[in-house]
């Protein structure tokens, strides 16, 4: 039986796709980074933090992101999309929480607004009994962190790009 999980979320960001493309290809790390730790402070590390509400208690894990390559293509129905290819695993005790790659794609929605667009999956760790607690509450621990990270990341991108005229 395959573990793997997938995972998918998305948000949007009400600034033009040229504008949200270029600034995430000037330093992606440093935004993925920002965007969850909220630590402008810590420019130099890649450490960030991924959080998720769990019953009314906020839950983090400071986690390493690696963007491991930025391809851009042409989509026939999107047009120009970026992709940005990311890693990501926990800092401290990795081998206790699963370690995530995820495709971050970034197109045009319309004029002002662009879609970031988040596709990755997960093995969860320790054996089976990793599986079993999978199932039964930590893929939508890992459901809520990712969602958390798209939002925060296209939160950042709209405090740092100027509001569409």
């Amino acid at each position: 039986m395959n573990a793997t999980r997938e995972l998918r979320c998305f948000d949007y960001v009400n600034r033009p796709f040229t504008e949200v493309r270029d600034l995430l290809r000037q330093n992606p790390n440093d935004i993925f980074r920002r965007a969850t730790s909220g630590a402008a402070g810590r420019a130099e590390s890649l450490v960030a933090t991924l959080h998720v509400d769990i019953a009314g208690l906020e839950v983090g894990k400071e986690v390493r992101i690696e963007v491991s390559s930025i391809k851009e293509h042409a989509d026939p129905s999107l047009g120009p999309v970026i992709v940005f290819q990311l890693a990501w695993h926990a800092t401290q005790r990795g081998s206790l929480f699963p370690a995530m790659k995820a495709d971050l794609s970034v197109y045009r929605l319309s004029k002002d607004e662009t879609q970031l667009d988040l596709r990755g999956s997960y093995e969860p760790p320790l054996g089976a009994l990793g599986k079993v607690l999978d199932a039964l509450v930590m893929h939508r621990v890992a459901e809520a962190s990712v969602h958390r990270f798209v939002v925060e990341v296209a939160t950042l991108l709209k405090a740092e790009l100027p509001a569409a005229s």
